[in-house]
């Protein structure tokens, strides 16, 4: 009997819940909020801010500006008042900066994945998604209610083996560009190839590859050469690079026009608040203009990457910003977290279910903005870590 399949105690029908917290505990996986103050001693390597925008001068002035403008709500969905000429101006210039002919601004990253699978997908279709995908991308499949088919990680061959052996007309492939947890890339180019050879649909989210990967940090698809194919589709987000809020969808016009009818997470949610679009507007605008961010980040990363290797610490090349140290047992990954906020380092800890049993681990973000002096300390506590590594 599963714990939801339990009698419920009268008065009290979530008395199971403090069961079910009794058993993450005792695996180990159980989560709590912590506040982080404004200010912190701590050098951040968890966050996602990743070319160091969200303080930025410009982009907060981006986001005063739009309050002082539009206010401080959007006053509504996007088909009724929630569409200002400001959402306008950044979806145009998102599209320019990616390759895309058009695009769509949603409230956030894992409502534009919700919104464009469910709306290009349903029962009677395809989807074949990546084992290493986002949860986001895992609820949009299961969402639509077309038939999911997994696929190992980055095996091109069982991608084309699926659509082949398809009895569904239409079908997508659902992948990362940049792994949000190992921080590996996709082979674009190939799963391209194989969704063109059988009629198939590529979905792509650049959550960690917008504004990093590519030239001028266009993304991990323009790097490709499939910016502005017909048959792919890009996700995006302004809450990492582009320091701000919010997501987006990058295609063609006639992809935006469906969206603009069927994208449920579009239509019945309020739109992006003003300050996240002009905070998003001002930093977009910030990377076009110093298109070497992109690249002190890659090289921050691969930095953090070398030395992980030199410590004998199991970790991923990173194809972006985000390196990943592979610690085993989820009481292992959380010592280590600790380990390392207590010697002046903030870095992820990432357990099951967002990774696999036996493989909880360390996600190490970089910042195109982390000094010399910053990146000494973060040598020294990693090698204390490899060298003495906490006792569970």
């Amino acid at each position: 009997m599963t714990t939801t399949d339990q009698p419920a105690h009268p008065g009290r029908p979530l008395s199971w819940l403090a069961e079910r917290a009794d058993q993450r505990r005792a695996a180990g996986l159980r989560r709590s909020l912590v506040p982080r103050a404004a200010q912190s001693p701590l050098i951040d390597l968890a966050g996602n801010d990743y070319l160091g925008l969200t303080r930025h001068p410009e982009v907060i002035a981006g986001a005063v500006a739009a309050v002082q403008e539009w206010g401080a709500g959007s006053t509504g969905s996007r088909l009724v008042t929630g569409t200002t000429e400001l959402h306008a101006a950044l979806e145009a210039e998102l599209a320019e900066f990616a390759g895309a002919q058009a695009a769509l601004v949603f409230s956030s990253g894992y409502l534009a994945n919700l919104g464009v699978i469910t709306a290009l997908a349903g029962r009677g279709d395809l989807i074949v998604s990546d084992s290493f995908n986002h949860a986001s991308l895992i609820d949009a499949a299961r969402l639509s209610r077309a038939r999911i088919a997994i696929t190992p990680h980055n095996d091109v061959a069982a991608v084309a083996r699926e659509l082949a052996d398809r009895p569904e007309a239409r079908a997508l492939v659902v992948v990362e560009s940049l792994f949000s947890v190992d921080g590996d890339s996709a082979p674009l180019r190939e799963l391209h190839a194989a969704c063109r050879a059988h009629g198939a649909v590529l979905v792509v989210d650049e959550a960690h590859g917008f504004g990093v990967a590519g030239p001028g940090g266009r993304g991990a698809v323009f790097d490709a050469g499939l910016a502005g194919q017909p048959d792919v589709v890009v996700a995006a987000t302004m809450s990492k690079a582009l320091g701000s809020q919010g997501g987006a969808i990058l295609g063609s016009a006639e992809l935006i026009a469906h969206l603009v009818d069927a994208a449920r997470s579009m239509i019945f949610d309020t739109g992006l608040a003003p300050a996240s679009v002009g905070a998003a507007l001002a930093a977009l605008r910030l990377i076009r203009r110093d298109p070497g961010l992109p690249e002190l980040v890659r090289k921050r990363s691969r930095e953090l990457y070398e030395l992980t290797v030199e410590l004998g610490l199991r970790a991923a090349p990173p194809a972006g910003a985000v390196a990943s140290i592979v610690m085993g047992e989820p009481e292992a990954a959380v010592a280590a977290a600790a380990f390392c906020r207590e010697r002046g380092l903030r870095i992820g800890c990432f357990r099951p279910p967002s990774v696999p049993d036996g493989l909880s681990r360390l996600r190490v973000t970089a910042r195109a903005g982390l000094s010399d002096i910053e990146m000494d300390q973060v040598r020294s506590v990693l090698r204390d870590l490899a060298e003495n590594p906490p006792q569970v």
